[in-house]
């Protein structure tokens, strides 16, 4: 059974059934290549994201790379 968790990405509350950071960026519709993770106040490597497991109450600032000129 899937546990839904609640969550804050970004200032905003919200629920999700991602169990890694890798998984949240996914369903968010950004890739893991091309963000940098705040978790809980710690930096997370973009190399540890599929490792590093989301709790209920978990706090995120996700900021993705956007290309352009």
């Amino acid at each position: 059974m899937t546990q839904t968790l609640n969550i804050t990405v970004n200032g905003d509350s919200r629920q999700t059934i991602a169990s890694t950071i890798a998984d949240l960026v996914l369903e968010l519709g950004l890739e893991p290549a091309k963000v940098a993770v705040e978790h809980n106040g710690i930096i997370a490597p973009r190399s540890t994201l599929q490792e590093v497991a989301l709790g209920d109450g978990d706090v995120l600032e996700i900021v993705h790379f956007v290309g352009g000129g």
